[in-house]
């Protein structure tokens, strides 16, 4: 405890490693507006802190037989009563330093929202520690190895020796003959909450298994492929604890999923990716909203019907883990990898969306893995194929990516996917003059994943990698080292071979030769299997953990599919109509020029442009001529010939344009996935006859059925739409909207506006 600039974050920290405690800095705990005031110049109230010293109070009652070294100011005699009065067990370590040494060394800190010109109030406000109060007060004006020395030798004098140093004796928790360590598992604490015959299965089951099994369950399997003969050999060879697939049909992903589990030892943890319901993890899955359109509108309860359907469904494929929410913040709107997947650009948005998502996927027998941390949506760039950082400084992160994480942790989240993403304020903070070079992603970063992840935000649940061919890691350093490195480092599983032998001999190797030791190992193992346990994987019969044919008709039904079409009515977003072009109806504007903008084909090797059929129909339905533009590729594709995108600029672009058409319709459904670092627009030539030069010749419409970052690249046009997808579902719902048959209710971040004054116009 202490004013400000008294070093509790530095001794503090120095503190707890020495005791073998985690740690944890107060200031983390205050609410936003708490440190708004502060960063101003505004003292706080007793009423702005009451709420924030219940929050210390909690954290340090919570702390459980390893305790908590945790930085507070707790000037006053009655705050420390506060705390005292839920963590009666507390020590005051009270850091004392005269005005002049506490008046430098605010000057000398940067980063930090305490300004020097609070330290007098501060001062005044002070009430020293007490005769009745358990306390240490401890001179500052030494050097700091010094003071930690000291309050050491204080502290266990006042609590005791058992408080300095660790218990000795094997524990449960801790690999036969080693101690417990600073962040082993609890296994009967949130979110595992096991009974003790759930711990005992655990342990029972790490002691009868072999090295190479062992290994092989710190491996999430991607398959490839479906044959009873792949899956019998990553089975047999390695050992999986857990598998992701290649979606398909339903049927065939159930069957899948029905073998791998009857053949093997353990159950497997089986893993979806449902971040828009059930499509995704299998073909006939029901797309009911991207993230970004569950944020799109005030109901928080569309946020809870995506996860509702994606538990129901990928439920009764078999899977029980999911990899999502997501909740990243889509701070940068050039990134494009989160720009759909996050809920939004504010913490609050996805704090409550993801907790929304969260209980609703909750109702199935699901785990879940929120994603990516340290937080993605700082870079523009996709850490598929590049590593990607998270700038923030550590007092920012902590109000910002640091409350979403905090918040889904105490909410019981059972897992984290780690992303292969640097954030070097974050590793400095915890490692003083870390070298650029030193600066690793979060997935081989100790100080992110130990001292940050497990020590401040107390996480104590599953941790994995993402998936290890992202470039994101690959280029670190070599796949030999990597592999290991991840699981030294923190991590608990790693996602996917690039070479199954390859990798699992990396990892054998790495524990062979003490990169990866006995106790992380063990720890790994036990949340690991605690996980499966918490999912009561370990009670179920074999052929019951897949549930039978017949629930393969809850996928896809005629109950999801309204579900996703009222979500569409709702999120249907006019982002800006400046021209008043609205309403466009038969009636008006009979003959419509259609055009498609896709960002070509990806990796799926589907039809880019085939949403353009159901845009046709459904204008057909509704009345419109529509008359759709075709690119010089597919007048060529059709068998033209002596096209090119010039003869095609000068055919389109004609000054009788407004004499054939009544209005224009641009459909843009502009995808990508781990190819390019950004996705923009790519027209099809060189000032390609789509873009929409027509602007100034008849009114134009502007839907973009996937990204919202479109108008960067057509500021010109004067209505834009967002429908967030490309589904039946929400086309349909567009055009009702385009036609004023149903209102706009959907909401949008300023990200929409890409930061340029004319795309506003």
């Amino acid at each position: 405890m202490g004013v400000s600039g008294c070093g509790k974050t530095t001794i503090g920290d120095l503190v707890a490693r020495g005791l073998g405690a985690p740690f944890l800095d107060g200031d983390s705990l205050h609410p936003v507006e708490n440190v708004a005031k502060m960063a101003a110049g505004t003292p706080l109230t007793d009423e702005d802190r009451w709420p924030w010293l219940a929050t210390v109070g909690t954290e340090l009652a919570n702390a459980g037989d390893g305790g908590l070294v945790l930085a507070c100011s707790a000037l006053k005699r009655c705050y420390r009563d506060a705390i005292r009065a839920l963590a009666p067990g507390t020590v005051f370590l009270h850091l004392h330093g005269s005005k002049e040494v506490l008046g430098s060394r605010i000057e000398g800190r940067s980063g930090h929202f305490m300004p020097a010109a609070l330290l007098d109030s501060q001062l005044a406000t002070l009430e020293p520690l007490e005769a009745d109060e358990a306390g240490i007060l401890m001179d500052i004006a030494g050097p700091v190895s010094q003071v930690v020395t000291e309050a050491l030798a204080a502290i266990a004098a006042v609590a005791g020796s058992a408080a300095a140093a660790e218990t000795g004796g094997a524990d449960a928790s801790g690999a036969a003959g080693t101690q417990p360590r600073r962040f082993d598992v609890d296994l009967q604490a949130a979110p595992f909450n096991l009974d003790d015959d759930a711990v005992a299965w655990v342990d029972s089951t790490i002691a009868g298994l072999s090295l190479e099994e062992k290994i092989g369950q710190l491996f999430i399997n991607h398959n490839n492929d479906y044959s009873p003969e792949y899956l019998d050999g990553v089975l047999e060879n390695f050992h999986v604890g857990g598998m992701r697939y290649r979606p398909g049909p339903s049927a065939a992903v159930q069957e899948h999923i029905r073998y791998a589990q009857s053949k093997s030892r353990i159950p497997l943890l089986v893993a979806s990716n449902p971040e828009m319901g059930g499509a995704g993890s299998c073909d006939d899955g029901t797309f009911v909203s991207t993230h970004l359109q569950a944020g799109s509108h005030p109901d928080k309860a569309i946020a809870r019907h995506m996860g509702q359907v994606a538990g129901v469904e990928t439920a009764a494929l078999g899977c029980n883990w999911a990899f999502a929410p997501i909740v990243d913040i889509h701070y940068n709107w050039r990134n494009t990898v989160i720009s759909t997947r996050a809920f939004g650009n504010t913490p609050e948005i996805v704090v409550e969306r993801a907790k929304e998502y969260f209980d609703g996927i909750s109702e199935s027998p699901t785990a879940c893995a929120m994603k990516h941390f340290p937080g993605d949506g700082m870079d523009e760039r996709d850490q598929h194929v590049v590593t990607s950082y998270n700038t923030l400084g550590y007092e920012e992160w902590n109000r910002s990516y640091g409350h979403v994480y905090r918040e889904m942790i105490g909410h019981g989240v059972q897992s984290i996917m780690i992303g292969h993403i640097g954030a070097p304020g974050l590793s400095r903070h915890f490692r003083p003059g870390l070298a650029d070079k030193d600066i690793l992603p979060a997935t081989l970063a100790p100080e992110l994943l130990q001292d940050l992840l497990r020590g401040e935000l107390g996480f104590n649940g599953l941790v994995l990698t993402d998936a290890s061919q992202m470039i994101g890691l690959t280029q670190a350093m070599r796949r030999k080292d990597l592999v290991p490195a991840t699981i030294a480092a923190g991590c608990d599983m790693f996602l996917f071979f690039r070479n199954p032998a390859e990798d699992f001999q990396y990892m054998l190797d790495g524990y062979k030769t003490g990169v990866i030791t006995e106790q992380r190992l063990h720890d790994a193992l036990r949340r690991i299997l605690g996980l499966k346990a918490s999912l009561g994987l370990h009670r179920t019969a074999r052929q019951e953990l897949v549930p039978p044919v017949e629930a393969l008709r809850l996928i896809g039904s005629a109950a999801h599919r309204a579900v996703a079409a009222a979500i569409a009515d709702k999120t249907v977003t006019l982002v800006k109509d400046t021209a008043s072009n609205l309403p466009i109806t038969p009636e008006t504007h009979k003959r419509i020029r259609l055009y498609g903008i896709s960002g070509g084909s990806d990796f799926t090797r589907a039809d880019p442009l085939a949403y353009l059929d159901t845009v046709k129909a459904e204008l057909e339905s509704a009345g419109f001529e529509v008359h759709l533009f075709k690119t010089a590729d597919q007048r060529e594709a059709a068998g033209e010939t002596g096209v090119n995108f010039m003869s095609v600029i000068s055919e389109e672009a004609t000054g009788d344009y407004a004499d054939k058409y009544d209005a224009a319709f641009v459909f843009a459904n502009v995808k990508g996935f781990a190819q390019e670092a950004a996705i923009r627009i790519k027209w099809s030539t060189p000032m390609a006859a789509e873009i929409p030069w027509y602007v100034t010749e008849v009114p134009t419409v502007f839907v973009s059925l996937n990204q919202p970052n479109h108008l960067i690249d057509v500021p010109m046009v004067k209505t834009a739409i967002h429908a967030h997808a490309g589904s039946r579902e929400a086309i349909r719902a567009t055009i009702e909207k385009i036609q004023g048959k149903s209102e706009f209710q959907g909401t949008f971040n300023e990200n929409v506006f890409c930061d340029s004054f004319d795309t506003r116009l």
